[in-house]
């Protein structure tokens, strides 16, 4: 069985090192239909990131404004926070034996990540040739996978469950087989 495994993260900016609010990640094997496994999910420390100097972007900051209450209490809310360092080492045990890992632009996900884990100093358990792009592949398809489900947006595991179904569907529709 291939591994692969999606990851989305939700912030507060776009540059490489924007305050990272949540992580959600899910492990699959995009040849099934099924098959989803081993949930990744971290509220991570917000203010510990401020005291660090990461940015936080006050155009973000209005459009978390716009999104439902409970989208917005899951991404914003105290509660359930973990230090930036324990996320990251549970982030780096948990990609182990990940063949492929998949984000929605990995300019995005993976540089803020990837800067992330440079400014505590701890390596990133993954190389850049195995970082794929999941925005990229749903462009070969007439019409965005994504459009036919009806998900709670803007949450990091929502968005990633989301994401690998329809890398699923796009290898069936594409017959991709290895």
């Amino acid at each position: 069985m291939t591994t692969h495994a999606t990851i989305d993260i939700e912030t507060l900016g776009a540059t490489p090192d924007t305050v990272v609010l949540t992580i959600g990640g899910i492990k699959f094997d995009p040849m099934v239909d099924d098959g989803l496994h081993s949930q990744f999910y971290y509220r991570i420390d917000a203010d510990e990131q401020i005291s660090m100097g990461r940015s936080v972007d006050e155009g973000t900051i209005k459009w978390w404004g716009t999104q439902s209450e409970e989208i917005k209490l899951e991404a914003m809310s105290p509660d359930g926070r973990v230090s930036v360092e324990d996320t990251l080492k549970a982030l780096n045990k948990w990609l182990v034996g990940v063949d492929k890992l998949w984000c929605q632009g990995p300019v995005f996900d993976i540089g803020i990540l990837e800067n992330l884990y440079k400014k505590i100093g701890l390596h990133h358990n993954w190389s850049f040739w195995n970082i794929r792009d999941s925005r990229t592949l749903f462009g070969l398809m007439p019409k965005d996978p994504r459009k036919e489900i009806d998900f709670a947006a803007h949450n990091a595991l929502a968005d990633a469950i989301v994401q690998s179904l329809c890398i699923q569907k796009v290898y069936k529709s594409l017959g991709i087989q290895k």
